[in-house]
């Protein structure tokens, strides 16, 4: 089978919307496993890449997340804020530069050293979207604002800093359901405190 980028011939592109982000509509011709050509189209929304940290205090044994509005979760039904680790859109930062950023504007932490885990595309479906994932360890010491979020761009966010086993208790409960918070917690139930049930 030849590499995948001789696989696709793109036939036609239409951009549909380019208000907030880009969405657009696609026409191409795949070539299947069996060697034969199929024509598919394809709507892709594309925000660009992002990047999203789980805070944690080994000792302590605790995490910082956050609370926040979704519009979309809103809109599919789910009644309540959501509760997510720190994250953002990359807008031409490196994942390293922007998660700090991010992490200082919504929690007021301020950290310096992060270590990257994976990546991961979040819903490959229709978003081209992939996150960078990120553990870093925090102490009180660090907290240097509020955080909140930027209001003018409509963040009103509330800091959570809870114990791990709580984080992980909700989302069994489904309290946190917002998939990356779910891995990085997962994550750090194997690597990090040494925790094997989610």
């Amino acid at each position: 089978m030849p590499p995948l980028a001789e696989r696709v011939r793109i036939v036609e592109s239409h951009v549909l919307s380019h208000d907030w982000y880009l969405l657009k509509k696609t026409v191409f011709d795949f070539r299947r496993s069996d060697g034969s050509w199929q024509r598919q189209q394809r709507e892709t929304y594309d925000r660009g890449n992002g990047a999203v940290v789980l805070l944690y205090n080994e000792r302590a044994r605790t995490v910082v997340l956050t609370r926040q509005f979704r519009f979309p979760a809103f809109v599919n039904g789910y009644a309540d804020l959501l509760i997510e680790a720190p994250a953002g859109l990359l807008d031409h930062a490196t994942p390293e530069e922007r998660i700090r950023l991010e992490v200082e504007e919504e929690t007021g932490y301020r950290i310096h050293d992060v270590r990257k885990v994976f990546e991961a595309f979040m819903s490959p479906g229709s978003v081209t979207e992939k996150l960078h994932f990120f553990v870093a360890t925090y102490e009180a010491s660090a907290k240097v604002g509020s955080g909140g979020g930027i209001a003018a761009e409509g963040e009103d966010i509330e800091v959570v800093e809870t114990p791990f086993d709580e984080a992980l208790a909700m989302v069994a409960r489904g309290e946190i359901v917002d998939a990356k918070t779910i891995m990085l917690l997962q994550h750090a139930a194997l690597h990090i405190f040494g925790t094997t049930t989610i």
